[in-house]
């Protein structure tokens, strides 16, 4: 099975990049299952329904949230009607939505997508470490599931590595995101899990994590509350990581960062 998984969308510019080359994505390098973080798709703040619904339209199987999950009033409703859209799984009982999906392919094949938020420079969530594995007492991979994906929404890079090396051999991929730049340690774990501490973002590089330089820089300079930075408007780099898995113990057998567009060095896999 070959997975996509593309990071943080900020704003227009990076939701107009997935949009455009996604449709032919998903043909030039077979892809059978795709999945997007778009917590900030929305003018940089949380994730609008008309939004949400033109991603899943270009080829998105499933979005992932974050700690602003919730900026957008509208997505509360949208999220409990929309399966496809998850949230971290770590939010207290009674929040709305799910924190995973299981999604059956057309020719019968299963990918559970699981979404989980750090505690670490974050809000004060449930355990990350437990409640993924209690939904992985229920799913097996290469047994009742053919593939799994978690998206570990956290700002510390030691926290992610150590999700990752907790889930080796229990999930096809851990993935990173929220920090919207792309680490190089892309690679295969010893039991076979593919792993990145961050997946980057799908923005505007000449800009503060995707948002306007000037707006971002003046909070730094000055220590006072100013006008609120808006997301930047030029061209995109497209950030993610693809991984082939084997169907048989969903297990990853290969993984390569991709980097499309916009300022940062292009990245794209050979397989």
């Amino acid at each position: 099975m070959r997975l996509l998984f593309l990071g943080d969308i900020v704003g227009r510019a990076g939701r107009d990049a997935v949009c455009a080359v996604l449709p032919e994505w998903r043909r030039t390098l077979a892809l059978d299952f795709v999945v997007v973080n778009a917590e900030n798709a929305s003018h940089g703040y949380g994730l609008s329904p008309g939004i949400a619904d033109e991603l899943l339209r270009a080829g998105v199987d499933v979005i992932t949230l974050g700690n602003h999950a919730w900026d957008r009033r509208d997505m509360i409703g949208h999220i409990e009607r929309t399966p496809q859209i998850i949230r971290p799984i770590n939010y207290p009982p009674g929040t709305p939505g799910k924190g995973s999906v299981l999604v059956t392919l057309a020719d019968g094949r299963r990918v559970l997508v699981v979404n989980v938020m750090g505690r670490l420079f974050m809000d004060p969530l449930d355990d990350p470490f437990r409640t993924v594995s209690e939904v992985l007492t229920r799913h097996k991979l290469g047994l009742t599931v053919q593939a799994i994906i978690v998206d570990f929404h956290g700002e510390a890079s030691s926290e992610k590595m150590a999700f990752g090396h907790v889930m080796d051999g229990h999930v096809s991929l851990v993935v990173g995101t929220h920090t919207h730049v792309p680490t190089a340690d892309c690679r295969i774990l010893r039991n076979g899990t593919a792993c990145q501490t961050d997946a980057g973002m799908c923005g505007d590089y000449d800009s503060v994590i995707g948002m306007g330089k000037e707006a971002s820089i003046a909070r730094f300079l000055r220590k006072m509350p100013g006008e609120r930075p808006q997301p930047a408007e030029g061209e995109a780099t497209v950030c993610g990581v693809l991984v082939q898995t084997d169907d048989a113990t969903g297990r990853a057998i290969r993984v390569a960062p991709i980097r499309h567009g916009g300022c940062l060095h292009a990245a794209w896999p050979e397989f």
